[in-house]
C-alpha cells in the first residue's frame, strides 16, 4: 500500500461526493420553479443513498469483478471476501470501492436534470436502481473493468463515456417517454434562484478536481496535469458561453457562465489524463461553442424538454471530449502521446467505436427500463400535481415558508 496515493484517493472520494451533495443538488435546485426546489434536492439525496446500496449489493461486482468482456461476475456482491487488507493496485480496495461508488452516485443524479417538475418520486428511485445495474455497471466494466472497449484501447480517463454519455443519452430517452412540462417551450418560468445555481456550480468545479485528478489513482504528475487541464477547460468553456450570450443578447447571464463551466468540465473529463494545457484550451473552446448550440437544437429545434440540458451539456460534451482526445493526446499538442502502434486515425476509430456502442446500449436499455418503470409505478404525476408543484404534492413540504 502507498500511503500518499491512498490519502489522495480518500480526499478525491470526498470531493466527488461533494459534487452531488450538495453541488449538483443546488445547481439543479436553483434552475427549477420554487415549488419544485425540494423535489430536486430530494432526488439527488435519495439517489445518493440508493446508489450506495446498489453499488454494494451488485454494482461494484458487475463493474470490477472478474467476468467476461461484457460484464463482471457476482463474486464481489456485497463486497464478499474483500477484507481491509485487500489492495487494488497500491491503494486499499475499500478506498477504490468508495471512490468508484461516488461516480455511481453522481451519474444517475445527473439525469435528474432531464425530468424535474413532472416525474413521480417512485419512478426516480426505480429507474435509478435499474439503470445502475443495466446501463452503468456494464459500461464501466467495458472501459475500466477489463472489458472489450478497454482491451481495444479506448481512452476515457474519468468518464466521458462511462458517466457523461450514458447519462446524457438516457436523459434524452426518459424525456421523450415522459413528455414535456406544461407550457413548454413558451410559458415556462425562469430559474427561481440563479444564485443557488451558481453556488452549486462552484461546488461542482471544486469537486471535479477529485473526479478527474483522482482518476489517476495516484498522487503523481498525471493527477497534477489532470487537475490543471480540468481548470483551464472549465474557465475556457465559461468565457466562451458568456461571450456568445453577450454578443447574442447584449447581456451575459450568471446561469449562462456557470453552464459554460459545466460544459467545459464535461468535455475535458475523458481527456483529462491525456492532454496538456493547449489541448485543454481547445477542448474548452469546442465544448463551450458546441454545447451552447446543442441546447438550442434540443429545446427549440427538436422541441425536446430536456429541462436542465443534460444531453446537450453532458452527453454532447462527453462525446466531444472522447473524439478530440484521439487528436490532442498526440505529443505535438502537448499530450501524453499515443499508445505504441496507434496513430491519430486508428485511435479516433477506437474512440468512435466506443462512443457508438455506449450510445446505442444506453438508449436501448433506457427505453426498456422506462417501460418497466411505467408498468410498475408509472412515470408522470397528474396535471394537478404538476401545476401545484412536487414539493407539496410529493413530499408534503415547501422550500420557502414566507
Amino acid at each position: 500500500m502507498d500511503g500518499a496515493n491512498t490519502a489522495w484517493i480518500l480526499t478525491s472520494t470526498a470531493l466527488v461526493l461533494f459534487m452531488t451533495l450538495p453541488g449538483l443538488a443546488l445547481f439543479y435546485g436553483g434552475l427549477v420553479r420554487s415549488s419544485n426546489v425540494l423535489s430536486v434536492l430530494m432526488h439527488c439525496f435519495a439517489i445518493a443513498c440508493l446508489a450506495s446500496i446498489v453499488w454494494l449489493a451488485i454494482g461494484y461486482s458487475l463493474a470490477f469483478a472478474d467476468g467476461n468482456a461484457w460484464v463482471g461476475g457476482v463474486q464481489k456482491a456485497f463486497f464478499a471476501g474483500v477484507g481491509k487488507e485487500a489492495l487494488s493496485g497500491d491503494i486499499p480496495e475499500s478506498v477504490f470501492f468508495m471512490f468508484q461508488m461516488t461516480f455511481a452516485i453522481i451519474t444517475p443524479a445527473l439525469i435528474v436534470g432531464a425530468y424535474p417538475e413532472r416525474i413521480k418520486f417512485g419512478a426516480v428511485l426505480l429507474f435509478s436502481a435499474l439503470w445502475l445495474v443495466i446501463v452503468y455497471a456494464p459500461v464501466t466494466h467495458w472501459i475500466w473493468g477489463g472489458g472489450w472497449l478497454g482491451e481495444m484501447g479506448v481512452l476515457d480517463f474519468a468518464g466521458g463515456l462511462v458517466v457523461h454519455l450514458t447519462a446524457g443519452v438516457s436523459a434524452l430517452v426518459i424525456v421523450k417517454m415522459l413528455g414535456s412540462r406544461r407550457g413548454f417551450p413558451t410559458e415556462l418560468r425562469p430559474p427561481h434562484s440563479p444564485g443557488m445555481t451558481m453556488m452549486g456550480a462552484s461546488m461542482l468545479w471544486v469537486g471535479w478536481f477529485g473526479f478527474n485528478a483522482g482518476s489517476a489513482l495516484a498522487a503523481n504528475g498525471d493527477a497534477g496535469m489532470a487537475m490543471l487541464v480540468t481548470h483551464i477547460s472549465a474557465a475556457t468553456g465559461s468565457l466562451v458561453w458568456l461571450t456568445i450570450e453577450w454578443m447574442k443578447f447584449g447581456k451575459p447571464s450568471l446561469v449562462g457562465i456557470v453552464t459554460g463551466m459545466v460544459a467545459g468540465l464535461a468535455t475535458i473529463t475523458p481527456a483529462s489524463g491525456f492532454v496538456g494545457p493547449m489541448g485543454a484550451l481547445i477542448i474548452g473552446l469546442a465544448g463551450g461553442i458546441i454545447c451552447y448550440y446543442a441546447v438550442s437544437l434540443v429545446k427549440h429545434t427538436l422541441k425536446i424538454d430536456d429541462s436542465l440540458d443534460v444531453f446537450a451539456v453532458h452527453g454532447v460534451g462527453g462525446a466531444i471530449g472522447i473524439l478530440l482526445v484521439a487528436v490532442l493526446v498526440d505529443t505535438s499538442f502537448g499530450g501524453a502521446g499515443l499508445a505504441e502502434g496507434m496513430s491519430i486515425g486508428s485511435q479516433f476509430g477506437v474512440q468512435l467505436t466506443g462512443l457508438v456502442a455506449v450510445l446505442v446500449w444506453s438508449a436501448i436499455a433506457s427505453v426498456i427500463i422506462c417501460l418497466i418503470v411505467k408498468a410498475v409505478v408509472g412515470l408522470r404525476v397528474s396535471d394537478d400535481e404538476e401545476l401545484e408543484g412536487l414539493d407539496i404534492t410529493s413530499h408534503g413540504e415547501t422550500g420557502y415558508n414566507l
